[in-house]
């Protein structure tokens, strides 16, 4: 009874300080329009056919075909190898994604957001190279996953800042 209590009180202090879902209203909400709105620009090179498609599966398709935004990004992808062995062979790689991305207000012409996005991953160097080649293709689409999360993430909170006042 008592904590019933504690969490209908919490519930209430949460409500009075102006937090709010960011996704309120589901499919048809301000933040879930905008980001149907986006379209997204191509990628050059096999990271950014990646990082296109999962930004593509993330946003959605433009709702009727009308695009508000177009979304470009310029990937860094890198492979560092580092420890080293006695024969200064490397031991481990380290994968490091990098995204800029500009969100271009398509009716005025202008950048609206205007950010950054990035992830790194170690990839264990062994005898075998196939299965090197397979760990940095793998680490690659995770990165590229947990780049678009982000890159996501921050084109919902513009939309979610910019919408008009309730």
């Amino acid at each position: 009874m008592i904590r019933a209590a504690g969490l209908a009180l919490a519930l209430l202090a949460l409500e009075g300080c102006g937090l709010r879902p960011l996704y309120a209203g589901g499919g048809s909400g301000t933040v879930a329009t905008t980001l149907r709105s986006v379209s997204v620009a191509a990628i050059p090179g096999q990271s950014g056919w990646l990082m296109r498609n999962k930004l593509v599966d993330r946003l959605g398709a433009p709702a009727g075909g009308n695009t508000a935004y177009r979304l470009d990004v310029t990937l860094d992808d890198n492979i560092t190898s580092f420890g080293l062995r006695s024969d200064q062979s490397a031991t481990q790689e380290r994968r490091t994604l990098r995204a800029r991305f500009q969100l271009v207000d398509l009716r005025r012409g202008t950048v609206v957001l205007d950010s950054t996005a990035g992830s790194d991953a170690d990839v264990d160097i062994v005898s075998s190279e196939y299965a090197t080649v397979a760990a940095e293709q793998t680490a690659l689409e995770n990165l590229t996953d947990i780049v678009a999360d982000q890159i996501v993430a921050r084109v919902a909170l513009y939309a979610d800042r910019s919408a008009p006042a309730k």
